[in-house]
């Protein structure tokens, strides 16, 4: 094996030109592989960096579920409900037999933490005293959070991440003891989580900034939710005890968790009167979901289908991505070991058997593939942070088996067909230099191989295409209202205690303050930003109208400002715009779009209609106007049907203000965050960014898509034609005396390219063809992914296939022009 090694890095030195373009092929086609994987081991395949996280737990509820009336959940839900009440986490607790320790726990978003006088926002989760416990992390320095810690009437403390440490103190040990407050709660800091911790939510992930006790709850959100048994909001994890299997969990607390639900339920109806309990949201609440209990290893979060279809996706681009560089560096082979003939010959005429020679003609192979890995890592380090999903995965050793796994495949792949062809020789026909047999045979595999580069390359320049199109015809979609020129200014008052009375005079300042800043024409506020992904739907009912035992009505909600159509230029259609008389005392009024006035008012007009969020009070809003579509949250999807409320009858604590300037957006941001600072020191703002961007945000995964079938398509093409060009100057090569009789009898240079190119240009079309069909048949893959245009959009087709042709016949050209001046009798002389 020692001496085939020898042997095989001798060969790859004596042709360093060609080794380069191979080894460059195989960093690019593992490389992209990789990437990929690794984003998937981060996102599915990784387990949390914790102590022992196979013996770590998670409970949810399964199927309805009306023991509650609240329900908060964090990120991708699927059917299991994720979150409990910690009146029933308590009970579990309480009833535990199989957990060594157990912990409820909450991600509770951006908090207000204020360090010397300095106001950031920061993100921040809340825990019980035993989540470290369960986790099994200790602290960096100092301590953890203990379940002292949670007691009523301790000491407010905090944990903070290592990377807040690092970036908001620099990472200062003497921090330990001293004091920040976080939503006008002062606190002390007792510890540092490790570099390597980065949460139990997600896997790719990075830890939340501040750890806080659940007892801090009400302080520090403002929310009478900790002892409210219908408000489920927390995660329960648990570390199995030794020996302990999931089942036995699911039997310890299956029967408890019923019983304590529906405990809560009926505590909080027998708190209510007789006309309360009879309402429609109480009635017969008779639905107790059942626990299930499942592994915490790889975190709390379920993968969304987004990020699962990306990487369906980008899986089937870097896979016909490496077909290609296989065939590619097959075909090298193949032409590399017709220049070894005399070598092979000597070797069996000196007793090599084929098997030595296979063998050493794999390992050739092998070297190659596994220095193209080592080239591939790298690869793979640069452009992880590309991808959307699982981009800060580390490259651990799985990644690296995966790697070196996928290199010797691949070695053996490209290697096995090339080194079998090389080594059927006849001795009595090798010896001669007038002997082309070996040499046809080679060439139609050479050609075979060549076909299967240029179908996949027009498979992945078909998917350019028809992702390209997609991008161009969302981004001319219309969206409703004019998306130039805003800035989306996210404001949270509730952060530094404001309720919603101040909420609202703040507002008011605010706006005063924005309207001043030079280049601001005119100033709305929203709840709600449009296409900001956020979504929120209520169910309604409209006075007068029946609906049936199963059917609901349901529309997407937002509060704004009276000045939030002029500012986005909505237009009104019918009836008029909120005014500033529609206060709290005023009757309550709303506008709606005209799909919900389409779909829930019919064909007469909706002004002065009545509805209402609940059966009791359908008589509650009236109609006063009615408003353009507009995209909510989706630009593929149509606009739902929508209805608007004034925020002056229904104050937010959470508002976004939407700026219309009249210079470029981004200018104004400087004098937004001064006059900000000028109303309220100490209340920071969120991402400010402007609608356009966020309107291109909504498209970043069309974009991905068109990115990669583009870039990938491309060097699919690029690698298609060396490989065009490669065989075709073999060809020629081998043809050379061919052509000096044709030239000596008379033939045209010009008969002479025409002859070589058709010769390529026939396996591009049957290349092309192939994969035609093949783009054809896996169309309906990507069909949900495309807009306004169909897998076998003409358009498209008519590029790839354009593009294809274009670049190979240059690329077939080359050796067609070369092969045209021949001199005949030099010609001749080669044999």
């Amino acid at each position: 094996m020692i001496r085939d090694l020898r042997q095989a890095v001798r060969m790859l030195l004596q042709s360093k030109g060609w080794t380069i373009i191979v080894l460059l092929s195989l960093a690019l086609g593992i490389g992209v592989n990789t990437t990929l994987f690794s984003a998937v081991n981060g996102l599915l395949l990784r387990s949390l960096p914790v102590h022992e996280p196979d013996r770590m737990v998670r409970l949810r509820s399964v199927s309805e579920n009306q023991m509650g009336r609240s329900f908060s959940g964090y990120g991708y839900i699927r059917r299991l409900g994720p979150t409990f009440s910690y009146p029933l986490f308590e009970r579990l607790q309480e009833s535990n037999e199989t957990l060594s320790a157990m912990a409820a726990c909450a991600p509770i978003g951006q908090v207000n933490a204020i360090v010397g006088g300095s106001a950031e926002l920061a993100s921040a989760f809340m825990s019980s005293g035993g989540f470290f416990e369960v986790v099994g992390v200790p602290a960096f320095i100092g301590r953890t959070l203990q379940p002292s810690d949670d007691e009523p009437g301790a000491p407010p403390v905090a944990m903070i991440s290592f990377g807040y440490w690092d970036r908001r103190f620099g990472a200062d040990p003497a921090i330990l003891g001293s004091s920040m407050t976080v939503n006008g709660t002062p606190v002390s800091i007792v510890g540092v989580t490790p570099p390597d911790y980065a949460g139990v939510q997600r896997l790719g992930d990075s830890a939340p900034d501040i750890h806080l006790p659940l007892t801090l709850d009400p302080q520090v959100n403002q929310r009478e939710r900790l002892q409210n048994a219908t408000f489920w909001w927390l995660q329960i994890l648990g570390r199995m005890k030794p020996g302990v299997t999931v089942d036995q969990v699911e039997g310890n607390f299956g029967g408890v968790f019923q019983a304590a639900a529906r405990e809560g339920m009926d505590s909080y109806l027998a708190g209510l009167s007789e006309e309360q309990r009879s309402s429609v949201s109480n009635r017969e609440r008779s639905a107790v979901p059942t626990l299930n209990v499942s592994s915490a290893s790889k975190g709390v979060y379920e993968v969304s289908p987004r990020s699962t279809r990306s990487i369906s996706v980008l899986s089937v681009v870097v896979v016909l991505v490496l077909l290609i560089v296989c065939a590619n560096v097959a075909n090298l082979l193949l032409s590399r070991a017709a220049l070894r003939q005399r070598e092979f010959s000597v070797r069996f005429s000196m007793g090599a058997t084929r098997k030595r020679l296979i063998r050493q003609l794999l390992t050739e192979s092998v070297v190659l593939s596994g220095l193209g890995g080592v080239l591939a890592i790298i690869v793979a380090y640069w452009s992880r942070q590309l991808l959307p999903t699982g981009g800060d995965s580390p490259l651990d050793w799985t990644v690296f088996a995966f790697t070196g796994g996928l290199s010797m495949l691949t070695g053996v792949a490209f290697g096995i067909i090339p080194a079998f062809r090389a080594t059927r020789l006849d001795l009595a026909s090798s010896f001669k230099a007038t002997s082309r047999s070996l040499s046809r045979s080679r060439t139609v595999m050479g050609k075979s191989l060549l076909v299967l580069q240029v179908a996949v390359s027009v498979v992945l320049l078909v998917g350019a295409g028809l992702f390209l199109r997609t991008l161009s015809n969302l981004r001319g979609v219309e969206v409703g209202f004019n998306t130039q020129n805003l800035l989306l200014v996210p404001v949270n008052p509730s952060i530094n205690r404001y309720d919603r009375e101040r909420s609202q005079i703040l507002a008011d300042r605010l706006k005063e303050a924005f309207q001043a800043v030079p280049g601001v024409r005119s100033v709305g506020v929203t709840r709600t930003a449009l296409l900001s992904g956020s979504e929120w739907t209520n169910s309604i009912h409209v006075q007068g109208r029946e609906l049936g035992e199963d059917e609901s009505l349901n529309a997407h909600t937002m509060i704004v400002s009276p000045e939030f159509l002029q500012t986005l230029e909505i237009p009104l259609l019918m009836g008029r715009n909120f005014s500033l008389q529609d206060d709290s005392e005023a009757p309550k009024v709303a506008l709606i779009n005209e799909s919900c006035a389409k779909e829930y008012f019919g064909d007469a007009s909706p002004l002065g209609r009545r509805f209402g969020f609940s059966k009791e009070r359908s008589g509650e809003y009236e109609v006063v106007g009615v408003i353009r579509d507009t995209k909510y949250s989706s630009v593929r999807d149509a606009p739902p049907p929508t209805v608007y409320s004034s925020i002056l009858q229904r104050p937010s604590s959470r508002m976004t203000f939407v700026l219309r300037t009249a210079v470029d957006a981004d200018s104004v941001i400087p004098d937004v965050r001064e006059a900000t600072r000028r109303v309220d020191p100490d209340l920071p703002l969120g991402s400010i960014t402007t609608q356009a961007h966020q309107f291109e945000q909504r498209l970043s995964q069309e974009r991905l898509f068109a990115s990669a079938y583009t870039l990938f398509g491309g060097l699919a093409l690029l690698l298609a034609c060396i490989g065009l060009f490669g065989l075709m100057s073999y060809n020629v090569a081998r043809r050379t005396n061919e052509i000096g009789i044709r030239m000596a009898l008379g033939a045209h240079r010009q008969g002479v390219v025409r002859m070589v190119l058709k010769e390529s240009m026939i396996l591009v079309a049957i290349g092309s063809v192939i994969g035609l069909a093949v783009a054809a048949a896996f169309g309906q893959l990507i069909e949900s992914q495309l807009y306004g245009l169909a897998p076998t959009d003409p358009m498209s087709i008519a590029a790839a296939v354009l593009a294809m042709v274009l670049v190979s016949a240059f690329a077939g050209y080359l050796p067609a022009r070369r092969a045209s001046r021949l001199n005949p009798t030099i010609a001749l002389h080669c044999e």
